[in-house]
């Protein structure tokens, strides 16, 4: 599969977690395996908490966040979530969260505060089931990431 190349600008995937903490590792492994399906992305990652996300992602025009999520679904569901102004508003709903202290959507907003956002900004959440310590992602998480891989690939071809 081809990636972007033409005037849209930069696009990131950015995998957040920690491959030893099984399913936290989700994120990590689906921008893994978008790098080897999408050219001409910049693939950051692993990163350990969303602010890590301020500074790398500064002038991209698309930023896909891939994350393991607890939202109560079945693990392994795949989800969605485009970020706008409306969704990482003060009054933002309920939904999937991270596993980290901060959200991506705060990470946007401070990014938003400083004049450092990307355009656009995805997040594309697995619904995670062990974060215990050790390596391996649990049965139904390593089924979904190549699911989430292609949702990631799908986005940027879209965007493309």
């Amino acid at each position: 599969m081809s990636g972007p190349t033409g005037p849209a600008g930069r696009v990131v995937v950015a995998g957040m977690g920690s491959e030893y903490r099984r399913d936290d590792g989700a994120g990590p492994a689906v921008a893994d395996e978008v790098a080897r399906l999408v050219t001409g992305v910049t693939h950051l990652g692993p990163l350990a908490d969303p602010l890590d996300l301020l500074g790398l992602w500064d002038g991209a025009a698309l930023a896909v966040v891939v994350d393991a999520v607890r939202s109560g679904a079945e693990p392994g569901t795949v989800r969605v979530i485009h970020l706008d102004d409306a969704s990482t508003g003060p009054d933002q709903g309920t939904g999937p969260t991270s596993t980290h202290g901060i959200s991506v959507a705060g990470a946007l907003r401070l990014a938003r505060a400083v004049g450092s956002a990307p355009r656009r900004v995805v997040v594309v959440g697995v619904e995670g089931d062990d974060f215990s310590q050790g390596l391996g992602l649990s049965p139904a998480v390593g089924r979904a990431v190549p699911e989430a891989a292609r949702a990631v690939a799908e986005l940027i071809g879209e965007f493309d």
